[in-house]
This record gives C-alpha cells, structure tokens and sequence, in this order.
C-alpha cells in the first residue's frame, strides 16, 4: 500500500536559509542528502541522481520537480517533495554504510540498501534507486 504524496513546496525551508545544516552523500554517490535547522525545527531531505520511481503520480498542485527528492520533518510521516532545488553537492562528505548522522531529532542512516531517515515519533522515508518508501 502506497502512502499519500504530500506537496511541501511551501513547507519546507530553503536549505540555504538554514541555522544549521549538514550536507552528506551515500558511499555510490547516487543519493545526496542533508538535515537542517532552521527556526527551532529540523528536517531531512535526501534527493537521489538515478532511481526507478516507486511513486508515479505527479503531487497535486505540484508544478516543480518531484519524484526524486523525499523529506521528514522533526514530527509528521515521510513525504515526497515538491522542489525546485537540490541538496546534491559534489562536496558532500561520504557517509559510511553503516554510519548514522543526526541533527534535531532526525537521523540518517547509510546502508548498502539505501538511505533511511527518521524522526523521534519513527516516520521518514527509505531511498535507494530500486525503491523509495515513505512511512
């Protein structure tokens, strides 16, 4: 069962407007990811460069890109994203398999199966080019 997309274009924050912000990438370089903080409130959002789309339908209302970027904030489910900008850097540093980095309640673990990231109340989102899931 597929999880209802969610537009977030106007919820999430520029990640270069944010107060802290930590930019890192999978060991294959295919997924680029970053968590922030901004106004109190953390969020994390990974974008992947090459992926078979698990979520088909373009988000209502949506008219940027989407199918390629996912977030979490610091409460509510995974979702995917609406965006028009990118968190992938060249420059990201490489997080490990099996390394985890954390900012504002959000972590993010790196895996050989892909990029999972979670809030405190257990909702974010899992990616890897065969499959993204939000929960």
């Amino acid at each position: 069962m597929k999880l209802p997309v969610v537009l977030v274009a106007g919820v999430l924050a520029s990640p270069g407007l944010a107060d802290e912000y930590i930019g890192f990438q999978s060991p294959t370089g295919n997924i680029h990811c970053a968590i922030y903080a901004f106004d109190g409130s953390a969020e994390a959002r990974c974008d992947l460069r090459d992926y078979v789309p698990s979520y088909t339908k373009r988000p209502a209302g949506c008219d940027l890109d989407w199918g390629m970027a996912f977030a979490v904030g610091a409460a509510g489910q995974g979702v995917l994203a609406c965006v028009g900008d990118t968190v992938q850097e060249p420059g990201n540093a490489v997080l490990p398999y099996g390394e985890a980095v954390s900012l504002g309640g959000i972590s993010c673990v790196s895996a050989k199966t892909g990029m999972t990231c979670t809030n405190a109340e257990g909702h974010g989102f899992s990616v890897a080019k065969a499959k993204q899931k939000l929960f």
